[in-house]
């Protein structure tokens, strides 16, 4: 008897969990429930376009022989830019033992597992039909490693991944059933994804910075202008989701733990307007040739100047968000100006990549084209499509994982306050 009821009460508390975890989800208020409704309606949209790309394939997208990057692959390098939450967050709160960010330390690691999936669903739209997708499966595919740099990518993300699920999950389940965390498991976990974290940007700039024929990308500035930017728009996000969740939850997040995210915000955007002018500068101030693409996204070519507002309206925005930043009471405006300034971050590094950073390096082409890249209405479905789906999936985990840690979910055997410690 002992042994046929041993592997059924092995599994029953994890199913419970995962049950009670899934259940918890998707019970809300209304304020959720229109939020997800919203999503919802560009979800629906969105398999309505993903259908008619996954059957054509990329000839219903803007891409061109000159432009041969989409709104997709634009989209991707954005994504490991916010996936440095959990570096962030789990950094202060286990190396520098801050206790104000311990528990915050999953949200972080949360964000960061479904920002790894969004970037992997645009690498998928990327390839433009399913059937392609097992090119990428080693053994199974040709998966060209180690020769090509997108392999590599593809491991990393793979790895950092997994490393968070398992932390995320781990730890919330641990939570769950009231029992402390195993150390000697847990904390090396954290330390190999923290230390794993930076190659995501590091080798997602690699694939921009091996391109040689393209000038304006071929710079050794490139890894770390990535991740100034991780350290602007990751925590943007993180400060956005914890008054969020502070407002609407039962979950206490100190000021503290906000004010650090906005410092570590100042850092990013003023790193990241250097490197912007020593690369200005560099490409610029020779008047070579290599700086043709720089300036077409600046001034246009012979009155062609589609990405110059664009231009000029981001560099501008990152300047005044560096300003405002550094004014102690704007800083401390929780609930109207830092909000605002944080979404606005989020966006404008986001709308940075396809507008400065992508479209334009493709000009001019080896025969001295100067392309303009229009993306099609089912692309920009699409696009919005991964996203909408990534933010119902980030809505529904964060909602799960605030559940756990205020013991709204939890194991009904528990009967001792509190969780794991």
């Amino acid at each position: 008897m002992t042994t046929t009821t041993q592997p059924a009460s092995a599994f029953q508390k994890p199913i419970a969990f995962a049950r009670d975890f899934c259940m918890y989800t998707v019970k809300g208020g209304k304020v959720f429930y229109s939020w997800m409704l919203f999503l919802s309606f560009f979800a629906i949209v969105g398999l309505v376009t993903t259908y008619i790309q996954m059957t054509t394939g990329l000839i219903v997208t803007g891409a061109t022989d000159q432009i041969v990057w989409e709104l997709f692959v634009a989209s991707f390098i954005h994504c490991p830019s916010i996936a440095s939450a959990a570096v962030l967050v789990v950094t202060p709160a286990y190396i520098y033992k801050r206790k104000d960010m311990k528990q915050l330390a999953v949200i972080g690691e949360a964000i960061a597992m479904v920002f790894v999936i969004i970037g992997l669903n645009f690498i998928f739209f990327h390839m433009g039909r399913p059937d392609r997708f097992w090119h990428a499966i080693p053994v199974l595919g040709i998966f060209n490693f180690p020769s090509s740099v997108l392999t590599y990518d593809i491991i990393v993300l793979n790895v950092y991944l997994v490393l968070n699920a398992v932390a995320v999950f781990y730890y919330l389940y641990k939570h769950y059933v009231g029992q402390p965390l195993n150390t000697k498991f847990y904390t090396p976990l954290i330390w190999f994804a923290v230390a794993w974290g930076p190659f995501i940007h590091i080798i997602t700039a690699f694939i921009l910075s091996s391109n040689a024929q393209i000038a304006v990308w071929h710079t050794a500035l490139m890894p770390f202008s990535f991740l100034a930017m991780a350290a602007a728009a990751g925590p943007a996000l993180v400060i956005v989701t914890l008054l969020v969740i502070r407002k609407f939850t039962k979950l206490e997040v100190a000021d503290s733990a906000i004010d650090f995210f906005s410092q570590v915000i100042i850092w990013g955007v003023g790193v990241l307007i250097l490197m912007f002018a020593v690369e200005f500068f560099t490409e610029l101030y020779p008047a070579t040739h290599h700086a043709a693409p720089l300036e077409y996204a600046i001034n246009g070519h012979n009155g062609l100047n589609p990405y110059g507002p664009w231009f000029w309206s981001i560099m501008t925005i990152f300047v005044v968000q560096f300003i405002l930043l550094c004014i102690k009471k704007v800083r401390k405006s929780y609930n109207f100006l830092l909000p605002l300034i944080c979404v606005s971050v989020f966006l404008s590094v986001l709308i940075e990549k396809p507008a400065v950073l992508i479209f334009p390096a493709f000009s001019p082409t080896a025969l001295g084209e100067y392309a303009v890249y229009h993306p099609t209405l089912i692309e920009i479905f699409n696009v919005l499509f991964v996203w909408a789906t990534g933010f119902i999936l980030l809505t529904l985990v964060l909602k799960g994982v605030v559940g756990v840690l205020t013991g709204e979910v939890r194991d009904s055997q528990v009967v001792e306050e509190g969780g794991a410690k």
